[in-house]
């Protein structure tokens, strides 16, 4: 049976995987979602032990991407995931397997680190975004014509989006960021770049600022299609879809029998990430509980205590030292409530009109009640606290980890169960965030060869306001 795709909000047109990737937002403001999961039995999943992480991904991508060829799917999986691609960030350790599980000892038995760093921008990022570059070069191709990607982000995702995409032929990368908000590494990685495909903007404001931004110039729908407009943010399914991969990657790793239950906590902000395990879930891997690790910005932490989602102001959304979780829109929540609501897309708009009116919306009694039987939970961390994970995990084990991974760390001991597996998704290699690791530990975390200096090279970068016809008009300067 075809995959068919249809929006949270209603629209229905019987849309293909393809035909949503060039797309990204639906017409009607939604976030695509397949019309049903597909579901992968647990023979089907004992068979994928032994794959190798370019088959996993072409063996679960097949199940959303039936419109493309099996033998390009596969080639654009095997291309994508090479052992000598995804191993630059760290050295003395084999990464054939591209995301293997550091277990952990001690106080913290029973909880692995799910290594997804070892790309070429040194964040998770790359595990979804490398095999975007190359599905949209291949759509791009067979189809004829150029894409134009307008993208925001907080920290990894551009890096990452321009990384994936540079010198790609038909692509140009919009990418805007919060001026000021990011680590001097993050902002090198990006703004050094000097390729001609790639612009960076940094918008005068938050990451949500730029998010509504993206959102804004996408559903001006003559605008978008007259530019050609794409995106690789997570509103993207393509992104979501390879994001599920490394969920069935750790399950497989960490599993020692069929329909053994494991458990994820994940460090989020936009709620992409561990979306990805939500519909791994559904997909029928044995995920036991999802746990949501927010840092100050405690939006999603909120919700799934009290069925209130309540966005916060610019004056409100901190600046802290875990910076890619400094979000206070989620822009992938709208797809789990979805499912949350039974695919009722007239009480998605509704839900989403609070949002735009009223700046929250609250859950009725038994929507809450679906929530907390969803196998989600949540935490807090804040700067003292993930200081504090640093500190410990290295004097303990002499482990580093970024102050995402550390937010992630903590709450993951607090929800721990007592002979359930737990996996801590990590988010970047401390190298990315050099002034918290001193601060926590008093040294500078080891910088992968390619990287060295890269904080003094010179900077591309275009400074503007918070405004979405600033950003049309250097677009279509740039485009024409």
């Amino acid at each position: 049976m075809a995959v068919n795709y249809v929006s949270t909000r209603g629209e229905n047109t019987g849309a293909t995987y393809s035909s949503i990737v060039l797309k990204g937002l639906a017409a009607d403001g939604g976030l695509f979602l397949p019309e049903a999961y597909p579901q992968v039995s647990a023979r089907q999943l004992e068979s994928w032990r032994s794959l190798s992480y370019a088959d996993l991904a072409f063996e679960v991508l097949r199940l959303f991407a039936d419109d493309i060829p099996p033998e390009d799917l596969k080639a654009l999986c095997r291309k994508t995931y090479r052992k000598e691609v995804y191993c630059c960030g760290r050295r003395g350790e084999d990464f054939s397997r591209i995301t293997p599980v550091k277990w952990l000892s001690g106080k913290y038995d029973g909880i692995g680190i799910l290594e997804l760093s070892n790309g070429p921008t040194l964040a998770f990022k790359d595990m979804a975004m490398q095999f975007l570059g190359a599905l949209f070069e291949y759509l791009l191709d067979r189809q004829g014509g150029e894409l134009n990607i307008l993208g925001a982000t907080s920290g990894d995702t551009g890096s990452a989006a321009e990384y994936a995409m540079r010198g790609r032929k038909g692509i140009r990368v919009f990418m805007l960021s919060p001026h000021g908000r990011m680590s001097d590494f993050q902002r090198a990685q990006m703004y050094s770049l000097k390729d001609e495909n790639i612009f960076n903007i940094a918008v005068q404001g938050a990451f949500d600022d730029a998010q509504d931004i993206v959102k804004a110039v996408s559903n001006d729908h003559a605008y978008k299609q007259a530019h050609s407009i794409g995106t690789v943010n997570s509103i993207n399914w393509a992104r979501i879809g390879a994001q599920v991969v490394y969920y069935f990657r750790g399950w497989l790793e960490a599993s020692s029998a069929s329909g053994e239950e494991v458990d994820f906590t994940v460090p989020s902000g936009n709620f992409g990430d561990i979306l990805a395990g939500w519909i791994a879930k559904q997909m029928g891997l044995p995920v036991g509980r999802l746990v949501v690790a927010t840092n100050e910005n405690d939006v999603l932490d909120e919700f799934f205590r009290t069925g209130v989602y309540r966005v916060r102001d610019r004056a409100h959304t901190y600046v802290t030292s875990s910076p890619s979780m400094d979000i206070s829109k989620a822009s992938n929540f709208e797809r789990y409530v979805s499912d949350i609501v039974g695919r009722d897309a007239g009480r998605v708009r509704a839900l989403w009109n609070d949002v735009a009116e009223k700046g929250q919306f609250q859950l009725t009694a038994q929507e809450f009640d679906l929530v907390r039987k969803s196998g989600f939970e949540s935490g807090k961390s804040t700067h003292a606290d993930r200081l504090a994970t640093i500190r410990a995990l290295w004097a303990d084990q002499k482990v580093m980890i970024d102050p995402h991974t550390a937010d992630g760390l903590k709450v993951a001991m607090e929800h721990k169960r007592p002979g359930v597996k737990m996996l801590t998704l990590e988010t970047a290699l401390p190298a990315k965030f050099e002034e918290t690791i001193r601060e926590a530990i008093g040294e500078k975390p080891e910088i992968p060869a390619s990287y060295e200096g890269i904080e003094s090279k010179p900077q591309f970068v275009t400074v503007m306001p918070a405004d979405a016809q600033r950003v049309k008009r250097f677009l279509s300067e740039h485009v024409q």
